[in-house]
């Protein structure tokens, strides 16, 4: 933020010449400068706010993205669940982050473990956070809590949800946050007192780590604990592919959380009127936003043409879905480094990217893991890659502007900057999976313990909109017998072909 510039009324005073109304005057032309100035000042306050704020709401437009995503990617019989249960994690989120979550991540002066102050945006604003800033913190905890909602999707009882909703944004996740963005946080990469872990802290800038990976986790166990679908292996332990009814919403899902990352990872800056170097020079945080936007951008589209050719070459099919889905995965990873590497790096970050949730959706199969949505191998699986990713192509230049104070912090150990990144984020992985499977596992075996996590086999065959809602979301006809039927018939005619 920009600092107040000064006016002095007796050096002013001598440049005046020493008149006998010089005094008067001085302090007149103080006063005017000074309004003026306090006027710069307030501007940019406003400016910051501003920019702050309609990054939260782009966040929080996510939020519609994965509503849509999800409801496309389950069968039409629990289109309604689904729908409703993002909403309210939402609505859980924001009354669980008020209370608790806000002040256990942020809540500060404390410990390098949990924040203590702020309980109920108590004292609030202050000279550390306004509102706008627990708007936008708030939309990324509803967002990990979403990604949840998507591995448990279609068996679970409508009460786990409001449970385990009000866990990860009361609890869970605000921890996770101190740790590695807060002031205070023991493994922050901006700690006040500048000692950082492995001298470097944790660079994850917008949440590679500390939002996917933690999602991710936790549905995880959700999934792992209920186990799969009804149907979703034959007797034999093959895979059957149980389609979501909607590419459509699949598709408009996708665009939506492509165009909330705009402020879920340029907005992560918090502010843009900062200067690098001298004000008044081109350069300065605006140019890093931008940047940020691109690096997300071509780390997602590397991710889609990849997923895109290799799905091809793997299965024959040019399938949207999973085109979405690497496009979803590239921005999982980009996450963590948007800030700190050149674009041709997120390029390299995206196809890789591809790979990684390629390779996890295939680990599911074999160990019989069901998540309708892919969400625990796309956000934990690229989510951990691009915490990795962050410490082997973090640019010096970059890292110095955005974590400024530090003369010799540690970047990136393929571009020079030896390995004390990679060692602090190797900590991250290991701990935000330790942390959240202890909380997250714990509480989903005791829901499943007391028998309030998954729902019975004849509520999963009638579908939780008939069973659970009073009724299906829309009219709809289950074609999809007719419909595999065609696809065989399809195949045997193209197999007369090619034998002619």
């Amino acid at each position: 933020m920009a600092a107040a510039i000064t006016c002095s009324a007796a050096d002013l005073h001598s440049l005046l010449g020493g008149a006998g109304n010089g005094t008067a005057a001085a302090e007149y032309l103080c006063s005017r400068f000074d309004a003026i100035s306090n006027k710069f000042v307030d501007t940019a306050y406003a400016v910051d706010t501003t920019y702050l704020l309609f990054s939260a709401y782009l966040v929080f437009s996510m939020q519609l993205g994965f509503a849509m995503l999800c409801a496309g990617s389950v069968r039409a019989k629990n289109t309604m669940n689904i729908m409703l249960t993002n909403v309210l994690d939402a609505a859980t989120g924001g009354i669980f982050y008020y209370l608790f979550g806000f002040a256990f991540a942020f809540g500060g002066p404390s410990n390098g473990l949990i924040g203590a102050h702020f309980f109920g945006l108590e004292k609030f604003p202050s000279s550390s956070f306004d509102y706008g800033y627990f708007l936008y913190q708030w939309a990324f905890a509803i967002a990990a809590a979403g990604i949840t909602s998507g591995s448990i999707a279609e068996r679970t009882q409508f009460i786990a949800y409001l449970i385990y909703s009000s866990f990860l944004t009361g609890l869970v996740y605000p921890i996770v946050s101190h740790w590695f963005w807060s002031a205070d946080g023991w493994a922050s990469p901006a700690r006040s007192d500048n000692n950082l872990l492995f001298g470097s802290g944790v660079i994850d800038f917008a949440g590679s780590g500390v939002v996917h990976l933690v999602g991710a986790v936790a549905g995880f166990w959700g999934a792992f604990i209920e186990g799969p679908r009804i149907g979703r292996f034959d007797h034999g332990g093959r895979a059957v592919v149980m389609r979501g009814h909607s590419g459509t919403l699949v598709v408009l899902g996708t665009f939506l959380l492509w165009f909330g990352w705009y402020g879920f990872n340029p907005g992560s800056f918090i502010s843009i009127s900062k200067a690098y170097g001298e004000s008044g020079s081109y350069y300065g945080q605006w140019s890093a936003v931008g940047r940020t936007a691109v690096t997300t951008t071509l780390a997602g589209c590397s991710a889609a043409l990849t997923t895109l050719f290799g799905k091809r070459l793997l299965s024959g099919h040019w399938n949207v879905t999973d085109v979405c889905n690497g496009l979803l995965g590239g921005f999982a990873a980009i996450t963590s480094g948007c800030s700190v590497v050149d674009p041709w790096a997120a390029i390299l970050c995206g196809f890789v990217a591809a790979w990684v949730l390629i390779g996890c959706n295939k680990l599911a199969e074999k160990f019989k893991y069901d998540d309708p949505l892919e969400a625990a191998q796309l956000h934990g699986g690229c989510g951990s890659w691009g915490i990795i990713f962050t410490a082997l192509f973090a640019k010096k230049a970059y890292v110095n502007e955005v974590y400024p104070g530090l003369p010799d912090r540690p970047y990136g150990l393929l571009m020079g900057g030896g390995a004390r990144l990679l060692a602090a984020h190797v900590v991250q992985i290991l701990v935000v999976v330790g942390w959240a499977s202890v909380t997250m596992g714990t509480l989903f075996w005791l829901l499943h313990a007391l028998k309030l996590l998954r729902i019975s086999s004849d509520e999963e065959m009638a579908g939780m909109d008939l069973t659970s809602h009073g009724g299906f979301a829309y009219e709809y006809n289950d074609h999809e017998g007719e419909l595999e039927s065609l696809k065989n018939r399809v195949e045997l005619t193209k197999k007369d072909s090619s034998a002619v």
